[in-house]
């Protein structure tokens, strides 16, 4: 088989480091994250063609500050030092860095003096500065091929070595050539094309869980969400009919999601059994109130239920998953990155799991390659463009305890917010818009009485890779009518808040 050629991304646990493999992804290189510690042998059995450092919160010459094996610049191997990335290149490679008398925050304009980095683009623009630091003395051979007013090198280059750095972040958007320097890099310093494709992907995946499987039988774990649902649809197409899909109604799904669910998975021509678990999952989670304890109640309540189920069929062997990249990453698993929150299908499940392997064939895809996935594999657009909707379900999206009371309150308001998205023609455009019940009540007025009921959040972002969002500006007049209807269709909210938080700070769901 033709070798893939690859990106490596060692993660020094700065924010924006999924964005760099997102936009290497973009430039149809493929490309994986892993932590810094990563060994020089592991590095050298990846066989990367290129490698990128990126940022980090550290201070490159502290003590304890993330430090890497200085042989790794005798592989051959051209590198792109992002700033802690360009910093500990200086720091290891015999420069020095410094505290900066200017502090770069945000939008900075740059004027860049050429060099590979910066082919074809404009001499002065704008690029995104997040850093305290800066090399104050180069390493030897390296020069300094890019300026702002307030650091002298805000991108240094030894072409012999192929050794990159540069201080600014290209993988933000608000670098504006940020995604040329990124090319440059990739295509004519590493000598890359742009291959990655989904059609390729699709067909290396299903070879590779067909030969994975054998002739074992396999369990799919089916939200009935995009992932799950392509997820379902690849392991079809590679193991037929040795394939069950298990479809929990945990009873924290959305207002008539369950038959909705078997009614869109019709189209796959899959063994859809469903279980209903709505007492069990209420029974543990009750008075629970702790967001991630939350998470891994269900996690580990769901493998449970795939075990019982799964002995009733007789053996199986495989346990599939609609993990993706960013729930991996978000973890603390794929990389050196803090761990924001555990998603129910990866830090939240057991350590004892009753299956021989679980297979995860989204486990690399950011959320938009698995519509492309979705689209590769024949199904229908309506259920790959279906609102991502979190394996906890509504457990996450109630604050503080679940219970059937608050879930049915959620239920109706979340029904009315989404349908008048939908009437207003913003269903596509934004990216993902739901309801939170929160714990907090109010004293408010209806029908000349007093209330004392609860107060609801309106969530809507639009984002790219959903790992940064921005919030929706959802017109007033759709926000006053979906406000409306639910204070006057739905008992015990008297007051309505709409969350203007983008990611970061926030995430996209509040728990």
């Amino acid at each position: 088989m033709k070798k893939q050629h690859r990106v490596l991304v060692l993660d020094f646990g700065g924010q924006y480091n999924l964005l760099v493999a997102r936009r290497v992804r973009e430039c149809g290189v493929y490309c994986e994250i892993k932590p810094w510690s990563l060994s020089l042998e592991a590095i050298e059995a990846f066989a990367p063609d290129g490698i990128i450092f990126t940022g980090g919160p550290a201070t490159v010459f502290d003590k304890g500050a993330p430090i890497i094996d200085k042989k790794i610049f005798e592989l051959g191997v051209p590198i792109l030092g992002i700033c802690y990335g360009q910093q500990l290149m200086m720091q290891l490679l015999g420069g020095s860095c410094r505290l900066s008398p200017v502090r770069e925050y945000g939008k900075i304009e740059l004027t860049h003096e050429g060099g590979a980095l910066f082919a074809g683009i404009e001499k002065t623009s704008v690029f995104w500065m997040s850093h305290g630091v800066e090399v104050e003395t180069l390493a030897p051979g390296f020069r300094a091929c890019a300026h702002t007013a307030g650091c002298s090198a805000a991108a240094v280059e030894n072409p012999a070595r192929k050794l990159y750095g540069v201080q600014f972040h290209p993988e933000v958007l608000h670098s504006v050539h940020g995604t040329e320097v990124l090319k440059n890099f990739l295509y004519g310093v590493c000598g890359l094309k742009s291959e990655w494709k989904m059609a390729s992907y699709s067909k290396e995946a299903i070879e590779e869980c067909r030969a994975k499987v054998g002739d074992g039988k396999v369990l799919l774990a089916l939200s009935g969400g995009v992932d799950s649902s392509v997820a379902a649809a690849l392991l079809h197409r590679a193991v037929g009919e040795q394939l069950t899909c298990i479809f929990v109604d945990h009873g924290l799904l959305r207002k008539n999601e369950g038959d909705q669910v078997m009614d869109a998975m019709g189209v796959l021509g899959v063994k859809v059994v469903r279980v209903n678990a709505q007492e069990r999952f209420l029974t543990r989670l009750k008075g629970v109130t702790e967001p991630e304890r939350k998470r891994k109640i269900i996690g580990e309540e769901f493998i449970r239920v795939f075990e019982e189920e799964a002995k009733k069929i007789g053996k199986v062997d495989f346990l599939v998953q609609g993990t993706i990249y960013p729930d991996v990453v978000e973890s603390g698993v794929g990389g050196e990155s803090v761990v924001i929150k555990s998603h129910h299908n990866v830090g939240g499940l057991p350590d004892y799991v009753d299956f021989k392997e679980i297979i995860e064939p989204l486990r690399r895809l950011f959320k938009d390659e698995v519509r492309q996935l979705g689209i590769e594999l024949g199904l229908p657009e309506a259920l790959v463009w279906r609102q991502p909707f979190p394996g906890p379900g509504l457990a996450i999206r109630v604050i503080g305890e679940v219970t059937e009371e608050r879930l049915a309150i959620l239920r109706d308001a979340d029904a009315i917010f989404r349908e008048e998205i939908a009437n207003a023609g913003l269903d596509r455009s934004i990216n993902q818009y739901f309801a939170v019940l929160t714990d907090l009540r109010s004293v408010g007025v209806m029908g000349d009485e007093r209330t004392y009921d609860y107060t609801l959040a309106l969530r809507a972002v639009e984002t790219q890779d959903f790992m940064t969002a921005n919030w929706s500006r959802i017109p007033y007049d759709v926000l006053e009518k979906a406000s409306n209807r639910i204070v006057n269709e739905v008992k015990h909210i008297n007051r309505i808040c709409y969350d203007i938080t983008s990611k970061p700070p926030a995430t996209v769901e509040w728990e």
